[in-house]
């Protein structure tokens, strides 16, 4: 039976995150009717340590001898793992949450992502908010989200687009460090701006709760990213405004036969949809492909990813396709609004799909991140 590696991360807020990537993966591998495959875990914490990471992938290659290896990581994880994979000649799919934008791009025959965007979401949120008439705006994010360089992004397109960033607020990452209440002066000041939001997990729910005892029905104009328009988060925040809009990966929503199936599978074995099992169940066909071009190419890497030049599949948010030029995969992204349910809390409507999203793929990385960085190896929502 042909072995496949598993790097699992943990996280405090999204507590279940190792669960619902193995079981989005093992799902998917059952439906696609692949059932002779082991799938062999090992943990990698939080992904900051970069020796962890690397014994991991060093194990499940070397002691159990994987055709290749499925993680959790950031971009900057991965690139410590490259040498062991030329090394090893095998595959390393990295399962991105996207938030960073990497100072070099450096491509690795023998590494694939495969991105849930976020870093892209916050350069089209910017445009949005520009597109909906404001010229002015503020950014507001977490202490741990406003790390990673998806602040460049979401501030540099909104200054690209035409706009003018006139205030920051970023709070602090524990509850009695986060407040809200700068954002009162700030508003004051330039009144009519976009708080361009950078949020995940809880501190969605958190962000939602204080601006709403804050600003009442003053309706703020807010814009969010994938993560923070992710579904199980948002449907226990308070909804504060009726102008919440932003840019979702993934919805329930979303209406194709793909999506019902995915929802379907994870709902049957009682768990819930969220972003890490759509990762873990779209991995499953990636897995899929990569193991047979490696059969029909001899383990010819080089080949293999040739091959993947052409490579589309439907998934539940949509059309993936693959992009050579970085080795990444690109799927839809959708324009949505935040509504309040029948409860007053936060439910998720898509408006429109984005079309063309390779073409701001391409616009994002080829920015000039003029000395920017971010210093978090972290695998993003792993705190």
């Amino acid at each position: 039976m042909k072995k496949i590696g598993l790097l699992l991360p943990k996280s405090t807020y999204y507590s279940t995150i190792g669960f619902d990537i193995f079981e989005g993966l093992k799902s998917n591998l059952k439906n696609i009717g692949i059932d002779q495959l082991k799938i062999i875990t090992e943990n990698i914490g939080f992904g900051a340590d970069k020796q962890q990471c690397y014994r991991a992938a060093e194990k499940l290659i070397l002691d159990e001898d994987v055709e290749l290896v499925i993680a959790y990581i950031g971009h900057r994880a991965a690139e410590l793992l490259r040498p062991l994979f030329l090394a090893t000649n095998k595959i390393l799919i990295v399962l991105d949450a996207g938030a960073n934008m990497p100072q070099e791009w450096s491509v690795c025959p023998n590494i694939i992502y495969h991105s849930l965007h976020n870093s892209l979401g916050a350069y089209l949120s910017s445009q949005l908010a520009i597109k909906k008439g404001y010229k002015t705006g503020g950014m507001v994010t977490g202490y741990y989200d406003g790390g990673y360089l998806q602040t460049y992004s979401i501030s540099k397109s909104f200054e690209d687009a035409g706009g003018k960033i006139c205030f920051n607020h970023a709070t602090g990452y524990k509850d009695d460090d986060f407040t809200m209440e700068p954002l009162i002066e700030h508003i004051k000041s330039h009144p009519d701006s976009a708080l361009l939001s950078l949020f995940s997990g809880d501190y969605v729910q958190w962000y939602f709760e204080k601006t709403k005892n804050l600003f009442g029905e003053t309706n703020l104009p807010i814009f969010l990213t994938p993560f923070g328009l992710e579904e199980t988060m948002l449907k226990n925040a308070v909804c504060p405004s009726t102008n919440i809009h932003g840019i979702a990966a993934w919805s329930k929503e979303i209406k194709n036969t793909e999506n019902n199936s995915f929802i379907e599978h994870i709902e049957s074995v009682g768990k819930k949809p969220n972003l890490f099992s759509l990762l873990g169940w779209e991995s499953a066909v990636i897995i899929q492909k990569v193991l047979t071009l490696l059969e029909i190419n001899n383990n010819n890497i080089t080949k293999v990813i040739s091959d993947l030049d052409s490579f589309e599949f439907k998934s539940p948010r949509g059309l993936i396709t693959f992009h050579s030029k970085y080795n990444h995969t690109i799927a839809p992204l959708y324009e949505a609004l935040v509504v309040p349910d029948e409860s007053g809390n936060s439910t998720l409507k898509i408006n429109a799909i984005i079309e063309n999203t390779a073409n701001y793929f391409d616009d994002l990385y080829n920015q000039e991140l003029n000395e920017a960085t971010s210093a978090w190896y972290n695998s993003y929502a792993c705190i």
